[in-house]
């Protein structure tokens, strides 16, 4: 089973589960500093490598994404080891950068589930419009945030006001934005800006949940 990092109180409220993006993993900056950052927040944050991304790390060779089955497997065996954890006040979240949001957005019918926080989440390959990835989007049943950049190449805002998401689904836009959540200079803003308006409107959602 994928080994948990935590951070933040381990007695909080809400647990959340974060993983990776396809290309980095759980050690990224933009894992490492979102986990911190919420934990801060007083959230207990926990973030996993999926095996391809454990034997890569292992390795020290880059190594392509597992299966959807694979990586949804990994999901279910890190909820179940985090549901044994959890006192009987404690709710969970599931979540996660790009690929590991999309996957988690598989899982959120398992128990116990109670959220679902995606950190830019991939709508459709770059330069692919036509081939979404929202056709589950119907079957998921728990509040879910969409954190998404403006400009991100895999479903930007023009693109996802088009779409026909389910109300559940909550989207919140990081001005100029990338998938990484960077604006360009011209902005005004920095990376720094919208990675902390990330954290508060993930905060607040769970926090409204």
């Amino acid at each position: 089973m994928p080994s948990v990092q935590w951070d933040g109180p381990k007695s909080a409220d809400w647990m959340l589960l974060l993983a990776h993006g396809a290309g980095a993993g759980m050690d990224s900056p933009f894992m490492q500093h979102m986990a911190e950052s919420i934990a801060s927040q007083g959230i207990c944050v926990g973030r996993f490598n999926f095996p391809y991304m454990e034997r890569a790390v292992r390795e020290d060779k880059r190594r392509p994404p597992d299966s959807a089955k694979k990586l949804l497997a990994a999901w279910e065996e890190v909820i179940a080891d985090a549901a044994t954890q959890m006192n009987n006040k404690q709710r969970l979240a599931i979540g996660g950068k790009s690929m590991g949001g999309r996957i988690a957005s598989m899982a959120t019918h398992l128990e116990p589930i109670a959220a679902l926080v995606c950190l830019g989440y991939p709508f459709h390959p770059p330069g692919k419009p036509e081939k979404l990835r929202t056709e589950h989007f119907s079957s998921i049943k728990v509040p879910a945030v969409i954190i998404q950049g403006e400009r991100d190449m895999f479903g930007n805002k023009e693109e996802v006001r088009r779409m026909q998401i389910p109300r559940c689904i909550k989207n919140v836009w990081l001005t100029d934005g990338d998938h990484s959540f960077k604006p360009r200079k011209a902005s005004g803003l920095s990376l720094e800006d919208n990675l902390e308006q990330a954290v508060q409107a993930l905060v607040v959602f769970l926090n409204s949940c």
